[in-house]
């Protein structure tokens, strides 16, 4: 790796947006690796970083550039939920169904982790899939009341996966839907919205 190279990915994963601006301005490659594999963009979305981030898309950074572990620049904004980010990378066209090493697209990890905001900005501003299954045979909303606590922010996010068209019906790999699972967990207030959506 060259220095240049090197000193850009330095500076987006600190969010140095001057020191970003001069290894591109300098010449370095804009989607430039790590030894993990991980690009500039990926390292400023990581640690929403948003303004080197936005500098990075400028200068043609490729949003869906996936690293040893399978996350992109957009795929780890379901991570953190970081709205600011997404609305950074959605005009460089990311691909809506590119999946993480779990099956999973976006939507799905910031259901699991009750990102209200962002889940709720990504389905407004995209066609996302809300039904895509992951490799563990859950969708994001079967991922929101397994893996939630069942509290105000997973409510949110199942009212607004619900809003946006997932079935509630749809089981997981063994046959048991978010409704039974809601049920077996005594999430009263998600048993309540999903009896309702049934």
């Amino acid at each position: 790796m060259n220095a240049l190279d090197h000193a850009l990915l330095t500076a987006a994963r600190t969010g140095d947006t001057d020191g970003v601006r001069t290894a591109i301005e300098g010449g370095a490659r804009v989607d430039a690796r790590d030894e993990e594999l991980r690009t500039p963009l990926l390292l400023a979305a990581l640690g929403d970083h948003v303004e080197a981030a936005r500098l990075l898309v400028a200068a043609g950074a490729d949003p869906d550039a996936q690293d040893r572990r399978e996350d992109s620049p957009w795929l780890v904004t379901g991570v953190t939920g970081s709205v600011a980010m997404l609305h950074v990378l959605l005009p460089a066209g990311p691909d809506l169904t590119l999946r993480n090493r779990f099956g999973g697209i976006a939507l799905i990890p910031a259901a699991e982790r009750g990102h209200v905001a962002y889940v709720r900005e990504v389905l407004r501003r995209t066609d996302i899939d809300v039904d895509h299954v992951n490799r563990l045979g859950w969708t994001a909303l079967l991922e929101a009341v397994i893996l939630g606590d069942g509290g105000r922010a997973h409510q949110e996010v199942v009212e607004a996966l619900l809003a946006a068209g997932a079935t509630p019906g749809l089981a997981d790999g063994d046959g048991v839907t978010a409704l039974a699972h809601a049920e077996r967990r005594g999430f009263t207030e998600l048993v309540a919205l999903l009896r309702a959506a049934a």
